[in-house]
């Protein structure tokens, strides 16, 4: 533990300072990271189920400690030091072994245990995640899932959040990533809505129907409806008419209630499409893949709850996976 008075790496904060630790040493550096992540006392406390009073004190004597401050302090937000910053990115290491060398000594007597906050789009929530949940449960019966169900992109770090199922391309540098699956999309509408209606032969057809189309819950933009065929490529941005919708399950809803053609997720329509309640329009125009990622803070170690959840969503997403589905329909092409 002798270790810990040089934590920052910075000689002149531990000089000539004595090396025993406060009981608190630990929490206090949890709390700190917290504080750093979160620029905010009010939500570090709500992260760690803390009181305020509690958070900031832990903050002011690992300051007391060191000898030196670590965040600045204003009415509005919390930024972090020169010598905090050097602390907080040796905290983090420090932290990720010591949750590592717990997890990997009492992994060989028990199951992971502890909260874990995992966020994720509705209906990939409703319609994939939560009915498998049980056998997570029945596996893992001591850890404590806090489940964020949102169409609405979450900041992770600042949030407390400690892995999120995104869909897309990621471009967050800031993030590791473990691929879950890619989806495939349908374009369809229902009987109701096509009744008496030419269907689309081409995508460029699609302009002359209502469109129910998706936007994005946090920028308001629309998302273009994109078709793919061979090395033609074409999108088309709906305009006003029509209906958008910024949730996931709303929009089948739609699909379902004839009120106009959509793109949408292969697994989720698919039981619509056996049944006739929805009809696929313009099979052959497939856009690209819908990739699905499993991220966490790059500088945060995977503790044994999250790489126990993640080895268990994998599974639980190979259910869905487009590429295995292509690669049954090709082995078993009359199944």
């Amino acid at each position: 533990m002798h270790g810990l008075c040089h934590l920052s790496g910075i000689d002149s904060i531990s000089t000539n300072r004595s090396c025993r630790l406060p009981v608190d040493q630990i929490l206090a550096i949890r709390t700190f990271v917290r504080v750093a992540e979160a620029s905010s006392f009010a939500k570090a406390a709500d992260m760690l189920n803390l009181p305020r009073s509690s958070v900031s004190k832990l903050v002011q004597d690992l300051e007391a400690h060191l000898g030196t401050k670590l965040v600045e302090r204003t009415t509005r937000s919390v930024t972090m030091t020169t010598e905090g910053v050097a602390y907080h990115e040796r905290a983090l290491r420090l932290l990720a072994d010591l949750d590592d060398m717990d997890g990997t000594v009492a992994g060989s007597r028990s199951a992971p245990k502890g909260k874990l906050r995992v966020d994720i789009g509705s209906v990939l929530a409703n319609q994939i995640l939560i009915p498998a949940l049980s056998d997570f449960q029945r596996q893992y019966p001591d850890i404590d899932l806090m489940l964020g169900v949102s169409d609405r992109p979450s900041d992770i770090i600042s949030e407390g959040i400690d892995c999120a199922i995104r869909g897309g391309t990621l471009s967050d540098s800031s993030m590791k990533a473990r691929k879950l699956c890619e989806l495939d999309y349908v374009i369809c509408a229902s009987p109701a809505y096509l009744d008496n209606l030419k269907l689309p032969e081409r995508p460029e057809d699609i302009e002359a129907h209502r469109i129910v189309s998706y936007f994005s819950a946090s920028s308001g933009k629309r998302f273009p409806l994109r078709f793919q065929r061979g090395d033609e490529r074409s999108e088309y941005l709906p305009t006003s008419s029509g209906i958008s919708v910024n949730e996931s399950t709303a929009h089948l809803n739609a699909l379902l209630a004839g009120l106009g053609i959509g793109q949408s997720f292969d697994f989720l329509v698919r039981p619509y499409l056996k049944s006739g309640a929805l009809v696929e329009l313009l099979p052959d125009w497939k856009p690209d893949n819908h990739p699905l990622h499993l991220v966490y803070p790059a500088d945060r170690f995977p503790n044994p709850r999250l790489r126990a959840f993640t080895e268990w969503a994998a599974k639980v997403f190979e259910a869905v996976d487009a590429r295995r589905s292509a690669t049954m329909e090709t082995i078993h092409p009359d199944g």
